[in-house]
């Protein structure tokens, strides 16, 4: 692996044979989350293909002439010519070795894989997700001097990472953008030791042996085991929507909001998240239309009293959608009217669906105890039905789920597990 510049880049690059480039930049969490993975599969792939760096910040020039806008951005070579799909943000090494095993033969790829050596590492904790639970759980086990390792298929932050701005919690009298806290939260945990496998596949999870596998190859072996894999939005289940995720329909108003500057957009349900990220898509929309089936508004009083008040905003009461499609660049909504039985057309930019969520417990399958909705039940001590698996945050069965009751969730549940193995 070698380190070059602008004034390299047409020797290194473009002068023939195989390359992947990584644009980095310092002080930055999801190129953080590559390096360790860029480096293992640079040995695998050394003699076939070269693995070079670039540091962004002071190549802005090279960069702005290929296109590159964030950091971590991989480009893959061959001959001088860039092939295949550009990876960027949090980038998975499955997604990197599909690139690259694209530039080789395909007998040269299965011999490499086949050197692909299984890795065990034993730790004290794993934590199995990195939004506000688990990375408090890590903070303070790391603080204990426990070894602890946190695991996430994407970047630490969990859905605090896509919200726009979050405005109680505590010790912060300004609101503070979602990814900003996340960052402050991942950072102190990072500091206190947890060592962090980010932006993972997970391939398995055996609750019974407290083993991890991630990557196919590397088993993370714990004497405990934390949960903490949080939520996911809920489906409408209306035709269309799973053909139309991403083009043109959203569920995430921090990622997306930008890209309806002066355009209209329909806004589907009626609690806090679809208030709160209706008036946050108003700042940029020309128009929001909420779709709520019910005849009020379910959200807190005062996000209630707000966006009643926003003259973009307009609210159709007791409707649900019912099908999703695209005409040339315009969304279309078919909603029905529940109590007249009318079924009508809502055209659009583009939509967003905001009515709730589901715990995310696929991986661990139907091993523990869980409640009617399929969220995990726990003790006081936030154990499990299995002995020595703990579960936090989100995907907890409780009446609240607030950043502060999945900080205090990580809490108790390390706080615990410190006294009994310590």
């Amino acid at each position: 692996m070698k380190e070059i510049g602008s004034s390299d880049f047409e020797k290194e690059v473009l002068s023939g044979g195989k390359v992947v480039l990584d644009f980095y930049s310092t002080e930055c969490p999801p190129c953080e989350a590559l390096a360790s993975k860029f480096e293992y599969l640079s040995q695998l792939y050394q003699g076939d293909i070269r693995f070079l760096k670039i540091y962004r910040q002071e190549n802005r020039d090279l960069a702005d002439k290929l296109g590159v806008r964030s950091s971590p951005t991989l480009l893959f070579f061959d001959d001088g010519k860039e092939t295949a799909t550009r990876l960027t943000g949090g980038i998975k090494r499955k997604e990197i070795i599909k690139n690259l095993n694209a530039l080789i033969s395909s007998e040269r790829a299965d011999e490499i894989k086949s050197e692909m050596k299984q890795s065990f590492t034993e730790v004290d904790v794993a934590i199995l997700g990195g939004g506000p639970g688990g990375l408090t759980a890590g903070l303070y086990l790391g603080q204990s001097k426990i070894s602890t390792t946190l695991i996430d298929v994407a970047l630490p932050g969990g859905n605090v990472a896509v919200t726009h701005e979050v405005s109680n919690y505590p010790g912060f009298v300004e609101p503070q953008k979602g990814y900003m806290l996340s960052h402050y939260m991942s950072e102190q945990t990072k500091a206190y030791g947890a060592d962090y496998k980010v932006a993972v596949d997970i391939s398995g999870v055996d609750l019974s042996k407290k083993e991890i596998i991630i990557d196919e190859n590397d088993i993370i072996r714990a004497k405990k085991i934390i949960i903490a894999t949080g939520t996911t939005p809920n489906s409408t289940g209306a035709s269309g929507e799973r053909e139309l995720k991403g083009k043109g329909i959203s569920y995430c108003a921090t990622c997306d909001a930008k890209y309806f500057q002066d355009k209209d957009v329909v806004v589907i349900g009626g609690g806090n998240s679809a208030v709160e990220e209706s008036d946050y898509i108003s700042r940029f929309a020309r128009s929001v239309t909420i779709v709520h089936q019910f005849d009020k508004l379910t959200a807190n009083k005062k996000a209630q009293e707000k966006i009643l008040e926003n003259p973009r905003v307009n609210i159709i009461y007791n409707s649900e959608p019912r099908s999703f499609r695209k005409e040339d660049e315009i969304m279309v909504t078919s909603v029905e009217n529940t109590v007249s039985g009318e079924i009508y057309e809502l055209k659009s930019d583009g939509v967003f669906i905001f009515i709730g969520m589901k715990p995310n417990i696929e991986l661990i399958g139907n091993s523990l105890d869980l409640d009617q909705w399929g969220y995990i039940k726990t003790d006081e001590d936030m154990q499990t039905s299995m002995p020595g698996i703990y579960a936090v945050g989100d995907v907890v069965s409780k009446k609240y789920r607030q950043i502060t009751t999945a900080v205090a969730d990580g809490t108790i549940a390390a706080m615990a597990i410190a006294k009994e193995l310590n």
